[in-house]
């Protein structure tokens, strides 16, 4: 529930306005809880006057012997009458016979199933004669008001058991008091069937507005994290459409523009490196004339050295610049295949270079990029680690290439360092005992530009170099069946057996 809370919007959404929702509700109901009980006090006890009144009339119109049937016949399950030969001077003592009345069950001819008195399964419990007596112990007795008791004789109220009962005594006609006690077992609520049915379709309509309002805000922000993504690979997507809401405006407008700046930047960069390595060309090539007008044949073996170091450098340069100018679209295409035909390749040129087939997926990206990474990567490992084994693995978040060698591999505090462009750790700077330096700065650069990364890892049995590729990029996987042992080549080469990466 927490997971799906911080992931969705929408959930949120219509997650706070329920909770507004309900929290509203219930500050309404304790505000209207007092208002709400006083009156509905104020109600029973105009009702409980008016039966009294009405009792009244009928005791006084009876005779002495059909009274106590008739009040019998009055009664109901919270409400008792009864005669009394003298005045109710004491409440507490009335509020305690009160309570005996109550307790009562109804007389048999008028509740002959027995189940509307206090002994039915339905009815609540009295509170108990301590609770009666302190609860309105400071109480007396009290004259009606006017509006409510309109018989001519004068009457007396009292409550008990707080405000849940009520009293009543009046004197009639033959001299003798007639009793009336009732108690409100249940005030009502608020919460009726038809509130709560109201409040169900309130948070649904609230809900389905939420839902909509969610949408129009996620939409966009997904088209956005899209592009973004997009943008972090290196693809060249058309700007965000710019409407809706001004913030989701704003928002396009400012990646748009972010977006148009970040290419030209590149661009800029490429083409003045690419400037830069040209114009080299020109003074390299006058320093190689003129070395050949120097007679001493060992000064002039070092500088045409130097120079030829300082053209391998430059072309390299070039090359660099070039294929970071390159814009080449994205396409979907057979990742195991394409790693397959690299593999492929450098066997067919004697290197030993070993393809383990897995799962067979579509991924979207740019293929020459990709192809030229994956073969730096095996040429490094058959140079410096004997032989290459290459291999997909796919994670929850990445699809990673794999390529692992036999070498030594390389000191850990040299990991990052060899990723800058012209670092070799071999110091001889020969091109028989190694490349540029270049090497896996191109490698880096392209795993970057597909949104993902390359990471060095020493191992037991030699070095792994490993291309981390978002997982987004998949469209579908199949497994394969079929795989290619790992082979290990006797004869090496001595430029092989030189253990320094590119």
């Amino acid at each position: 529930m927490i997971r799906l809370w911080r992931r969705g919007l929408a959930t949120q959404i219509i997650g706070l306005t329920l909770v507004a929702l309900i929290v509203s509700q219930a500050l309404t109901f304790l505000i209207s809880l007092d208002e709400y009980t006083k009156k509905f006090d104020a109600g029973a006890k105009a009702d409980f006057i008016s039966r009294a009144s009405s009792v009244t009339r009928l005791m006084e119109s009876l005779s002495p012997e059909l009274r106590e049937q008739a009040l019998h016949a009055s009664e109901g399950s919270y409400l008792r009458y009864w005669l009394t030969d003298i005045e109710p001077n004491d409440p507490n003592d009335w509020r305690l016979q009160a309570l005996a009345r109550l307790s009562q069950p109804l007389d048999s001819s008028v509740d002959p199933s027995g189940t509307l008195g206090w002994a039915g399964s339905a009815s609540p419990q009295l509170p108990s004669a301590n609770k009666v007596l302190s609860a309105n112990a400071s109480d007396s007795w009290m004259t009606p008001k006017p509006y409510l008791w309109l018989m001519p004789q004068p009457a007396k109220v009292l409550q008990f058991s707080g405000s849940q009962g009520y009293g009543f005594t009046v004197q009639l006609n033959d001299g003798r008091w007639l009793n009336a006690a009732y108690y409100q077992h249940d005030k009502g609520s608020l919460w009726t069937s038809r509130s709560l049915m109201s409040l169900g379709l309130t948070a649904l309509m609230l809900a389905l507005i939420s839902i909509f309002i969610a949408s129009r805000i996620a939409r966009p922000l997904r088209n956005l994290a899209t592009a973004a993504e997009a943008l972090g690979r290196g693809q060249n997507l058309p700007p965000l459409l710019e409407d809706g809401p001004e913030e989701i405006k704003r928002t396009a407008q400012s990646f748009n523009k972010m977006q148009s700046r970040l290419h030209r930047f590149v661009e800029d960069r490429t083409k003045m490196l690419a400037a830069i390595s040209h114009d080299l060309r020109t003074p390299l090539t006058s320093l190689r004339l003129r070395a050949e007008f120097v007679t001493d044949a060992e000064i002039q073996r070092k500088m045409i050295a130097t120079i030829d170091e300082l053209q391998s450098m430059t072309e390299g340069a070039i090359s660099f610049a070039h294929g970071e100018a390159v814009r080449e679209d994205t396409r979907n295409i057979d990742l195991e295949a394409l790693v397959g035909s690299i593999c492929d390749d450098q066997s067919d040129l004697g290197y030993p270079v070993t393809h383990v087939e897995g799962m067979k997926m579509k991924y979207l990206c740019r293929p020459d990029s990709l192809r030229r990474a994956i073969r730096n990567l095996i040429e490094n490992a058959v140079r410096y680690g004997g032989e290459a084994k290459v291999s997909l693995r796919y994670t929850a978040a990445t699809v990673d290439i794999v390529v692992e060698d036999r070498g030594p591999g390389i000191p850990d505090d040299m990991v990052e360092k060899v990723f800058a462009p012209f670092v070799r750790l071999e110091t001889s700077r020969s091109r028989e005992t190694g490349g540029s330096g270049l090497g896996l700065s191109i490698v880096r650069a392209v795993a970057r530009q597909h949104g993902g990364d390359i990471s060095l890892c020493n191992t037991e049995t030699g070095m792994q170099a490993i291309i981390s590729l978002p997982r987004e990029g998949s469209t579908n996987a199949t497994p394969v069946k079929k795989e290619r042992p790992w082979r290990l080549k006797k004869t090496l080469s001595s430029a092989q057996s030189t253990h320094l990466p590119k």
